[in-house]
């Protein structure tokens, strides 16, 4: 809600945000491995983790794995539930755990 036209910031984690997190998770964009899951570390987040590694393995691809648990770097992907698969810093899935059939097709597409 704003008054008088002053507009407050909002944040998806609660209020723990602030200018230099953001600017920090924003910039680590780009850095680390090509695949990346978001979320918490809950046991969604792992078997989506399981299933992505699973999958890299058959299409010989790199199995190094980024796992974002910052709430502020999440949000910094757009990304509102978890968990998440990102790959190439494009968020190909997000608030469903892919089973590895259905993370190979999404991989398969990127190059």
């Amino acid at each position: 809600m704003s008054f008088f036209g002053k507009k407050e910031k909002s944040c998806c984690c609660g209020g723990n945000c602030n200018d230099e997190t953001m600017k920090a998770a924003t910039e680590n964009h780009g850095k680390g491995a090509k695949a990346k899951i978001l979320g918490g570390g809950c046991a969604k987040c792992n078997a989506l983790e399981v299933a992505t590694i699973q999958v890299l393995t058959e299409l010989g691809r790199d199995t190094a794995i980024d796992h974002i648990k910052d709430y502020a770097e999440i949000a910094s992907y757009g990304v509102m539930t978890t968990p998440a698969l990102v790959y190439n810093d494009k968020v190909l899935s997000y608030g469903k755990v892919l089973k590895a059939d259905e993370v190979k097709k999404l991989l398969e597409k990127e190059v």
